[in-house]
């Protein structure tokens, strides 16, 4: 019979072919899924996962997606790097376009365009915000931050839902449950002619390069990684833990408040209830298959943005739900956990012994 047993050591080698493993088996498993609905296979592949990508326009609507999934796992990449399982990015990321979305709002008739710094710092401190009650939570009281993040992205949502059918709604807007526009001039320049790609996407290649910086060649990224390896030998080394996971939590808090206010004031351009199209917990698939690598994380981030066009691609051309989105990314994840357990265990297989 075949048993799980714990290996010596981990697996170095398993640890980078897993990821790629567990594309291989969500490509089968997509294969299998499209033959079951009545589609030839690989043709549905290809239009899922590159039928969206066929022009200039495609390749920056690309860019839009991955830009706010990027922020959010770079910021991911920190906690997880320490240790601290924020899964509340999603939450963060709602936080920051609602008050980037009320400094918009409040500034309507200011016309100069460097009152999108305003906006976007605005995304950044709710963000920031919306973390550091996790932070609080977990460093005054031991609150587990898996339970308090996943609750708060919850509480952030239904804000959300109170402002735009609430205070924040556009009275002008025949009661649809959105805000007014937000000053053209206001919103982030368009970086690529004839796309909808914004500079949002020149902060996540900044905020790329910081984060690789600060883990590789500063004292503070060294403690954040002793801090994940082992938090004892982090205490005796004198590395305050509850300071690093203030830091790694306020961090990605700004990072992911920068990214929901780079979705309202880019392509949006205004406050409506679904601003959000799960990209806070799309890029904790990121973080995983990137290997908790900001580099990988940039790659991981292309691949979750093609899911994103590839539902909205199959809905057209293949007739199915646009869901299909989150099936792929869903089995993504499942294949990526599956395979990282044979990081550490493998499979042995062991005679039975039948009595005498």
């Amino acid at each position: 019979m075949l048993r799980l047993e714990r290996q010596p050591q981990d697996s170095r080698l398993m640890a980078w072919c897993s990821p790629l493993l567990a594309i291989a088996l969500t490509l089968a498993a997509g294969a299998l899924l499209f033959a079951v609905l009545g589609h030839k296979p690989l043709e549905s592949l290809y239009e899922f996962f590159l039928g969206g990508v066929k022009d200039i326009y495609s390749v920056g609507e690309l860019g839009v997606k991955v830009t706010p999934i990027l922020l959010c796992a770079v910021g991911l990449v920190l906690c997880y790097r320490a240790n601290v399982w924020n899964i509340g990015a999603e939450g963060q990321f709602i936080a920051g376009a609602l008050c980037a979305g009320m400094a918009a709002l409040a500034g309507l008739d200011i016309d100069t365009p460097w009152y999108a710094v305003v906006i976007m710092l605005a995304g950044m401190l709710g963000g920031m915000i919306w973390a550091g009650i996790a932070a609080w939570l977990k460093t005054h009281f031991a609150c587990n931050e898996i339970l308090t993040t996943i609750m708060l992205n919850y509480v952030a949502y239904n804000l959300l839902q109170y402002g735009v059918h609430g205070p924040l709604k556009d009275p002008q807007g025949f009661n649809f449950p959105e805000s007014a526009m937000f000053n053209d001039n206001h919103l982030l320049p368009v970086i690529l002619e004839g796309t909808r790609l914004h500079g949002g996407i020149l902060i996540a290649a900044v905020a790329v390069i910081a984060v690789v910086l600060l883990l590789r060649y500063t004292h503070l990224g060294f403690k954040i990684t002793v801090l994940g390896r082992d938090a004892s030998a982090a205490t005796f080394a004198g590395f305050g833990s509850k300071q690093l996971t203030w830091i790694v939590l306020l961090a990605c808090g700004g990072l992911a408040g920068l990214a929901g206010a780079g979705e309202v004031d880019g392509p949006i351009g205004q406050l409506t209830p679904y601003i959000s199209s799960g990209y806070g917990y799309a890029a904790i698939i990121v973080v995983f298959l990137g290997r908790q690598q900001p580099v990988g994380a940039v790659l991981a981030s292309i691949l979750l943005g093609l899911t994103y066009l590839g539902g909205e691609t199959s809905q057209i051309k293949l007739g199915l739900p646009v869901s299909l989105t989150e099936l792929f990314q869903g089995m993504l994840l499942f294949f990526l956990l599956a395979c990282d357990l044979f990081i550490g265990y493998r499979l042995r297989w062991i005679p039975r012994v039948h009595p005498a």
